[in-house]
């Protein structure tokens, strides 16, 4: 790649991570890893399990501290950004296990999402005084809007412990577009779903992309899903990156059907 080429994908790029390598107590869990991740498209890291994926997902929004190499995002170089840190630079997550406030309503979860985008102090809040109820009105439009993209009006006041797990999974969606991020990482979103949930939570991380312009990195392992989903594939094995590129050449990639079918040259 020339300089000029390479200047062109940095900027194009809203996320990069340079020879990110982490280890655990000397057991290296990633190795040497580099990728660029382009505004505005749906990314996903796929590979076997214990291959890497949910830990460099912690070290892009800054669960981890990697040993070796760094992330940039937006332009900005992160040595040691922290979750609050990248929550406030527009870095949303979701995790394996839901984790949703169980006896509260739909609205309220997420209503949580908007907590970095309230005008008005906490005790404006507590006392109902100053800015708070124009502050709570708008953070109630924009959780609504939300609502609507994810078609849960249906829910929105029911308690989130009452519903199936496949809207609880829509509904934790729902709580991290509430926060407007501009990257989205979704730890294995469609775990433990049917086909046919499967294929509508697809349906809305696809509409989430386009509708709110959000930038997606996630986690899936069905394969099927992975192919019809992305613009962009990672590949992970053991901790190292084994592929990365368009869908229809990671699909007949060798080392990539070496690591699905268990075998290795």
């Amino acid at each position: 790649m020339s300089q000029e080429q390479a200047l062109t994908s940095a900027s194009q790029a809203l996320l990069s991570l340079d020879r990110i390598s982490l280890s655990f107590g000397g057991v290296k869990a990633i190795t040497d890893i580099s990728f660029d991740v382009h505004r505005g498209e749906i990314c996903a890291l796929i590979g076997p399990n214990g291959a890497g994926k949910s830990s460099l997902l912690n070290v892009i929004n800054g669960v981890y501290r990697p040993q070796q190499g760094t992330v940039r995002f937006d332009g900005t170089e992160s040595r040691r950004m922290s979750p609050h840190d990248a929550a406030h630079r527009g870095i949303a997550r979701t995790f394996q296990n839901i984790a949703l406030f169980r006896r509260m309503s739909v609205l309220d979860n997420v209503l949580t999402g908007r907590n970095l985008h309230r005008g008005s102090t906490w005790v404006e809040q507590t006392f109902r005084v100053g800015r708070a109820q124009r502050d709570e009105a708008r953070q109630r439009r924009y959780a609504e809007i939300v609502i609507e993209a994810l078609d849960l009006q249906r829910v929105r006041h029911s308690v989130v412990g009452t519903l199936s797990y496949g809207v609880q999974k829509r509904v934790e969606l729902a709580r991290a577009l509430a926060a407007e991020p501009r990257l989205l990482l979704l730890d294995e979103p469609m775990a433990g779903m049917n086909a046919d949930e499967k294929r509508a939570m697809a349906g809305f991380i696809v509409d989430a992309n386009e509708q709110f312009g959000v930038t997606v990195v996630l986690i899936e392992h069905d394969i099927g899903v992975v192919m019809d989903l992305s613009d962009h594939i990672v590949v992970l094995d053991y901790g190292k990156k084994i592929a990365d590129g368009i869908p229809a050449d990671v699909r007949v990639d060798p080392a990539v059907l070496a690591a699905y079918l268990g075998t290795r040259h």
